[in-house]
């Protein structure tokens, strides 16, 4: 029996994915529930499962597009096994449909000037900087066809003996929706970023204090700077709610509980999993959540759902050792803020200059809908909270906010 295994849906609004790579060759064993392929969604790198056991032949090649529904793969249920080298029955292959003939009615002629791109093809070569007069067309009579200009390098000078060799590695279905998304949101929002800096002192001096002991009571989890920074910014987002709002056409469309997008980096690249109403958890279960989220990021297992959503966003640059930037809002949300590197600086205190782990944060957002008050007003109440934990964030009770 021949199964036809078709793309399953990875989640609402999503219509088509990619084959990004096979895990299987044509004509292997696989067996039910095996890993046989990584597909590629504009949100997400998921893995499809063999449906049967049997003797796999695969109908698409890696890197081609597929709506889901469409059969990527027959499975032949009735092979045997292989065992010490004994045959397995052939795969049947499923009959060629011909297609009739089709006589298209004669139309003129026309003629193309060779060396001149099409208007789809000038576009790209528009964007590229690169002159018609460099491109050998391959289309009729020479015209500069849409594949000839994507496929075109800019010039990279004259040589100088050494060596000059390039790549063409097309971008995976997720990383160019990410770049989609980017210049959107460059495009599309009124971005401003305001800036600041905190003392880290009296967070490190709390961590050193208790991190042992919150490691040993909480089964390995570790204390970091996330679940400070993500209690902080919860609060300030109950303190200034236009942070934690978004367009949405002629209205603002505001919330009651605050899902926090975590940026983390996976295998594929940059993905943002979102913490649950991150308001409501405790310093361990933001700890706990946000390491579930990333393993599962890590591992290739994260889903659409894990993704979907998000009132604010939160980014790291500082674990790759920014010191400073400005971070791109995460559409449709209208805030995010970048945590950067921690350096020793001197600082003025209380007329007196001492060195302290600092800090740069920055807070990008959309100025159609958060106004600069707001935006200053809610930064500064993140800084406030990082610099004063102890009572704004643990109660002056920080066992019973550790849980230990």
């Amino acid at each position: 029996m021949i199964l036809e295994m078709k793309v399953p849906s990875p989640g609402e609004s999503i219509t088509e994915v990619e084959i990004a790579t096979w895990l299987v060759k044509d004509g292997d064993y696989v067996e039910k529930d095996q890993a046989i392929a990584e597909v590629d969604s504009d949100k997400a790198t998921l893995e499809l499962p063999a449906e049967a056991s049997g003797i796999i032949t695969l109908k698409a090649e890696e890197g081609d597009a597929v709506a889901v529904g469409q059969v990527v793969c027959h499975i032949d249920t009735a092979a045997a096994k292989p065992d010490g080298g004994a045959p397995v029955t052939a795969v049947e292959k499923a009959p060629e449909v011909k297609k009739e003939e089709v006589k298209a009615a004669p139309v003129a002629e026309k003629t193309y000037a060779a060396g001149v791109p099409s208007p789809a093809a000038k576009k790209i070569l528009d964007e590229k900087k690169i002159n018609p007069s460099d491109i050998v067309g391959t289309g009729k009579g020479g015209r500069i066809t849409t594949d000839d200009a994507a496929n075109a390098i800019p010039s990279m000078g004259t040589s100088t003996g050494g060596p000059r060799g390039t790549e063409r590695v097309k971008l995976s279905m997720l990383r160019r929706k990410v770049a989609e998304r980017l210049v959107a949101a460059k495009n599309e929002t009124a971005m401003l970023t305001t800036f600041n800096e905190v003392n880290m002192t009296p967070i490190n001096t709390i961590r050193n204090q208790y991190k042992d002991e919150f490691k040993a009571k909480h089964n390995g989890l570790g204390l970091g700077y996330m679940s400070f920074f993500t209690k902080a910014v919860t609060r300030a987002l109950q303190l200034y709610p236009d942070v934690n709002s978004m367009m949405d056409g002629d209205h603002k469309l505001a919330f009651d509980f605050a899902d926090i997008s975590i940026a983390v980096s996976g295998p594929k690249g940059l993905m943002v999993p979102v913490v649950r109403n991150a308001e409501l958890l405790t310093f361990r279960g933001v700890e706990a959540e946000i390491k579930r989220l990333a393993l599962r990021a890590r591992d290739g297992q994260i889903t659409v759902d894990d993704m979907t959503g998000g009132t604010f966003t939160i980014t790291n640059g500082g674990v790759f050792g920014s010191m400073l930037s400005t971070p791109i809002i995460n559409p449709p949300q209208s805030g995010i803020l970048g945590m950067h590197n921690i350096i020793e600086r001197p600082i003025a205190v209380n007329g007196k200059v001492e060195i302290h782990p600092m800090m740069y944060v920055a807070l990008s957002y959309d100025h159609r809908i958060i106004d600069g008050r707001e935006s200053v007003g809610f930064l500064v109440a993140v800084k406030e909270a990082l610099e004063n934990p102890m009572e704004l964030l643990m109660d002056n009770n920080p066992k019973k906010a550790l849980e230990l």
